[in-house]
């Protein structure tokens, strides 16, 4: 505390700031340090939240709509049984995703308010984001225009950009995992938690492996030559195409085995792969937008694996799509090999295609949406599937004595998994609000930086953040 407040005055004493308002800030900083303190040492467990609506379910766990009992505050619940992740291997991702949420400030990914767990699960206390995610909206839509389409992956390129920054590689970018706020924004979410296949099943993937029509049962031809395979489906049109894939989305998105249709074939084939992979991710979105589906989509999501693996002869546009020139060279690039795949020298070379022109980057986020949703309030899900409640849901288990004494391998496999964003101070949310709408009067962020951190270094030589508190206590993880 003594060390921001020592720099907060050394800042304000070598500025212009009125005596008067130095002495509000200096106030403002004693006040967030009581909560800070206050909020340290709380023990959040789910009995603080009042759990509403389930808005999504998955292989691994559930997300719900759920208020915050103290302060009012809505947010998305993600909870995640604890013994599926060991047993699944899922440990160390579960891991990334809580690391990087933690550490990544960025308006392009999900913000995260808490995480902490109990005997039994791990919880996550996201933001909600209130307008569904980009898949809900190309299952209404169908495709994209271009304009929309270039909205959309220019913020997508933007949060892929922002946890590069941060040495961080996503993996597992597809619509389902581009949410949209309120006012039809993009913000990315579901970091490393969901292995998007069981690649337990794709030891037998080659590059040298022919691809043959025995190969690709029920496969999509996405070169409309309509020919029907040994054991295919002939399809007639392309919106027979659509339909067969909007009919499968859902049963792919919210399975154990997942969607692969988004993942680069060097992730496929276990060569090794860096950030590339998140770029051709973004090649099957674009061309998913704006054709009705993705590229490479079949049936069987081990064939659709085969038809990445030899994309060569299946990166290939339906005669009656009216994309632009500009738009295939875009997507082509982007699908294609590593070594000439463009973002491959960083973001900077995406958005300086020729499709990208006239796009403000710097604005995206301040200009009004391509698309927006329509949303009546905040406890408003109908952007999302509905879903029915369990019949016996799981007893609660606390945080306190007893939790200690219940410690086994499980939880130490999430040890200082605990976190709490210091935002999350502001149940004092109209409170905040008013200070902030003061035309007059600056902010400790506008002191500090843009982002109101405290970069100060702990004894460890790490950076520690004002607004972020981490708890590696080993016994209450």
């Amino acid at each position: 505390m003594y060390c921001r407040r020592f720099r907060l005055e050394r800042q304000l004493a070598t500025s212009e700031v009125p005596r008067e308002q130095q002495i509000n800030l200096i106030k403002d900083l004693e006040r967030k340090e009581t909560e800070y303190m206050r909020l340290k040492r709380h023990k959040i467990c789910v009995d603080d939240f009042e759990l509403l609506t389930i808005i999504g379910r998955g292989a691994f766990g559930e997300v719900r709509l759920c208020r915050e009992k103290t302060s009012g505050n809505i947010y998305a619940m993600k909870k995640l049984k604890k013994s599926d992740m060991v047993i699944r291997g899922q440990v160390e991702h579960v891991r990334a995703e809580r690391n990087l949420l933690a550490e990544v400030a960025s308006h392009c990914i999900v913000k995260l308010y808490y995480s902490f767990q109990d005997t039994e699960y791990l919880y996550l206390i996201m933001e909600y984001l209130p307008g569904g995610d980009i898949m809900t909206l190309l299952m209404r839509e169908d495709t994209l225009t271009e304009h929309v389409a270039r909205f959309y992956i220019a913020e997508t390129i933007l949060a892929i950009e922002s946890i590069h920054r941060h040495n961080y590689i996503h993996r597992d970018i597809k619509p389902d995992n581009l949410l949209l706020d309120k006012n039809g924004h993009m913000k990315l979410s579901d970091f490393g938690l969901c292995k998007p296949i069981d690649c337990s099943k794709l030891s037998t993937l080659s590059e040298d492996e022919p691809m043959g029509d025995d190969n690709v049962k029920e496969s999509m031809d996405v070169d409309s030559s309509l020919s029907e395979t040994t054991n295919g489906r002939r399809w007639r049109s392309q919106h027979e195409q659509l339909q067969h894939w909007q009919m499968n989305r859902r049963k792919l998105a919210f399975s154990t085995v997942g969607t692969p249709d988004y993942i680069a074939p060097e992730v496929l084939l276990k060569k090794g792969y860096g950030m590339e992979c998140d770029w051709w991710s973004l090649g099957a979105i674009m061309y998913e937008m704006l054709v009705g589906y993705p590229p490479f989509y079949s049936d069987d999501p081990i064939t659709t694996c085969r038809k990445i693996v030899h994309w060569r002869n299946h990166v290939k546009f339906p005669e009656d799509s009216r994309l632009s020139l500009e738009a295939r060279d875009l997507i082509c690039r982007l699908l294609c090999d590593v070594d000439h795949r463009i973002g491959g020298a960083g973001a900077d070379q995406i958005k300086a295609h020729p499709w990208f022109h006239g796009v403000a980057w710097d604005k995206l986020y301040e200009m009004e949406a391509a698309f927006k949703p329509q949303v009546n309030d905040e406890l408003d899900t109908q952007n999302f599937m509905k879903f029915d409640e369990m019949d016996n849901p799981p007893a609660r288990t606390g945080s306190g004595p007893s939790r200690k004494a219940k410690l086994n391998s499980k939880d130490l496999s999430f040890v200082g998994y605990t976190y709490k964003n210091f935002d999350a101070v502001k149940g004092l949310k109209h409170a905040d609000m008013q200070r902030s709408s003061s035309l007059t009067r600056p902010s400790i962020g506008a002191i500090f930086g843009s982002n109101g951190m405290d970069t100060s270094r702990e004894p460890n030589g790490k950076d520690t953040h004002m607004h972020t508190i981490s708890s590696g206590d080993a016994m209450s993880p």
